[in-house]
């Protein structure tokens, strides 16, 4: 695939985004559950085909539903609790939903459709007018809300309990209804939108990372400690080897600092949802590129001094390399790079997620050559 590498905050934006729709899911989606949830109970449980797709794909909606944000929350903490890989799992059931809605909208589209087509004083039975008794607007509420017929026993007495409301004017309304939920929303997104959106900053209570708290002012993901790569990384015979056309050129850090420095402004967005701008200075990959005399069209791979590890050695496209914001950084917010960041070297890209801005660089290989 060819990436957009501008706007430089895109990765930033694009994955803040993700993660704060799937946050403001939680109150939204268990508002939607509680209106619904009675119709579970309904009696028979199955009373067509369609009406069987219609109940088995709900039901496998809202499940998965439910796993998917919470599964992504976790992660946003770094927290994997469940013997399955994350990534490919959460991508799986994403398209998963998508078909599940899709059947859904298919099964009710005749519904849908009908609805629609009505005028509005034919688009209800007489016998739910609000002006054919006094009760009626009461009932009608409730068959809007709850359906045809509510279920009996246990659960019926339950849903009893939870709705009765004394006839004061304390009652809440469904506008009452809504502005909690609402509330829900903003405050869920308010605290923690913050670790992405810089405004938000200020009331950012609740998410795992806080902008400008880190070494050199920027949050870090994986330690060195984790990678297991601080004594190789401090070792003054570190040299980065850029390979192309199976030749090796090694450079050591003496000899990029005094290679063309080049200064940008970039973030660091992981997908956890975090990011932070941020002051990076060293050396264009595009310059190396040229150094070894790689062409344009070359595509490399970057490997980390990590030995093990999901993103130990990443793919970097030629849109990347020939980025002049593209760097192999020495610097962060005018000082030498710290371990925890990367040192000797890491990548820095526009457009990049975090996990693929290689840190403790290794090697640079060519590709396509």
């Amino acid at each position: 695939m060819h990436f957009a590498t501008r706007p430089a905050y895109l990765y930033q934006f694009t994955q803040g985004t993700h993660i704060v729709a799937g946050i403001a899911c939680f109150p939204l989606l268990l508002a939607k559950l509680y209106i619904v949830f009675p119709a579970l109970f309904a009696w028979p449980p199955v009373k067509s085909f369609a009406n069987f797709l219609e109940r088995t794909s709900i039901a496998l909606f809202v499940g998965i539903s439910l796993v998917q944000i919470v599964i992504g929350l976790l992660n946003t903490y770094q927290w994997y609790p469940w013997p399955f890989p994350f990534r490919q799992v959460h991508f799986a059931l994403g398209w998963v939903l998508i078909g599940l809605l899709v059947i859904h909208i298919g099964v009710k589209l005749p519904l849908i459709t009908r609805y629609w087509r009505k005028a509005p004083d034919a688009s209800e039975p007489e016998h739910l007018s609000e002006a054919a008794s006094p009760d009626r607007s009461r009932n009608l509420e409730e068959v809007r809300l709850w359906g045809s017929s509510r279920p009996g026993g246990i659960t019926g007495r339950l849903l009893d309990y939870i709705d009765a409301t004394p006839a004061t004017p304390s009652r809440v309304s469904r506008r009452g209804f809504l502005t909690t939920v609402a509330v829900g929303v903003t405050a869920v997104v308010g605290l923690t939108a913050g670790q992405t959106f810089t405004p938000l900053d200020a009331t950012n209570v609740f998410a795992p990372r806080k902008k400008g708290l880190g070494p050199q002012g920027v949050p870090v993901n994986r330690t060195s400690t984790q990678a297991k790569v601080a004594e190789v990384a401090m070792d003054a015979g570190w040299a980065l080897t850029v390979v192309y056309a199976g030749t090796e050129h090694r450079f050591t850090r003496a000899q990029l600092l005094a290679m063309e420095q080049t200064e940008v402004r970039l973030p660091i967005a992981c997908v956890e949802g975090w990011s932070q701008m941020a002051t990076w200075r060293g050396v264009r990959l595009m310059d190396l590129a040229d150094t070894v005399g790689a062409d344009a069209g070359t595509s490399f791979r970057l490997i980390s001094l990590e030995e093990r590890g999901s993103f130990s050695k990443t793919q970097m496209g030629h849109e990347y390399v020939r980025d002049p914001l593209t760097l192999v950084a020495l610097e962060l917010n005018g000082d030498t790079l710290h371990l925890e960041h990367g040192y000797p070297a890491r990548m820095i890209a526009p457009g990049r997620p975090g996990v693929l801005q290689t840190k403790w660089l290794s090697r640079i290989e060519a590709i396509d050559a």
